[in-house]
């Protein structure tokens, strides 16, 4: 049987992040630091961007999630992202990884699997392209864009969920967060023009490290940070469209639902379906 998930689960969640303000450390990329922290301070958590390798263990050290996000990824900074893993791994903190663009070349695809071979993440989170290279299929994305939907790489994060034991979440119109209890939640929540900003779906993976960090249980949280984005996507581009304004405003807008979105509004568009893979 699934584990039942009900709105109120999710939602003491949300309370949970807003309440006790997580630091959130980031290994991420260059293009989206500065909204991953605007999104994570709207929620109510607390961001820390560093990845100087004489101070990733300390900051590992401060933190309640790590998360590694590979989008304009150097070898220097791969191995600040394999010491912070080894450090987090030591301290049993919570670690997300984002691994962007995989299967566009081959230094992106090795450096993915030196990350893998440092430590298990908790979570990994990516586009269906994204989750199908990393579990070694061949499989080409458009820069960091999905070339296949998040359907197609089922298999391929059933695979992943079995080499990491932990949680995958494949993105997509329809998001699956999956786990080695072989629980499988489908989330139907979200809008087009949230693939149209830069750093929303790099947003998704550290808003995920932020509801790890409050929750123990690794599926639960990714769930619920992906409920929580979802809607608070769709309720953006709806008050942004309805002003006949774009992606510029919804910008902002997200950041404002972030911090805003209330239960009441929440619960009725919440589309949700937990069953076993």
């Amino acid at each position: 049987m699934a584990t039942p998930l009900q709105f109120a689960d999710i939602w003491s969640d949300v309370v949970a992040v807003r309440e006790r303000s997580p630091l959130v450390y980031s290994i991420t990329n260059l293009v989206v630091m500065n909204f991953n922290a605007n999104a994570l301070l709207a929620l109510g958590a607390s961001p820390v961007m560093a990845h100087a390798h004489e101070e990733v263990a300390d900051m590992v050290g401060i933190a309640q999630a790590l998360v590694l996000n590979i989008g304009t990824l150097d070898p220097y900074w791969i191995e600040s992202m394999r010491l912070a893993l080894l450090a987090a791994s030591k301290r049993g903190l919570p670690v997300v990884l984002d691994p962007v663009g995989a299967g566009a070349t081959p230094y992106r695809n090795r450096s993915i699997e030196s990350i893998l071979a440092t430590a298990s993440p908790t979570v990994v989170r990516g586009n269906g392209s994204e989750i199908m290279s990393v579990a070694g299929e061949h499989v080409k994305t458009r820069g960091v864009d999905s070339s296949a939907g998040a359907s197609d790489a089922l298999g391929a994060a059933q695979a992943l969920v079995q080499r990491t034991q932990g949680v995958v979440c494949v993105s997509g119109e329809t998001d699956h967060v999956l786990d080695a209890k072989r629980r499988w939640a489908r989330l139907s929540n979200g809008h087009p023009w949230m693939t149209r900003i830069t750093g929303v779906g790099c947003s998704a993976s550290a808003i995920i490290g932020a509801f790890c960090a409050v929750q123990p249980d690794a599926w639960r949280a990714t769930v619920s940070a992906m409920a929580f984005l979802g809607v608070v996507g769709e309720l953006a581009a709806e008050k942004v469209m309805a002003r006949g304004a774009g992606v510029g405003s919804m910008q902002m807008t997200l950041l404002d639902e972030l911090q805003l979105l209330k239960a009441s509004d929440f619960e009725p568009r919440l589309k949700l379906e937990v069953t076993q893979w």
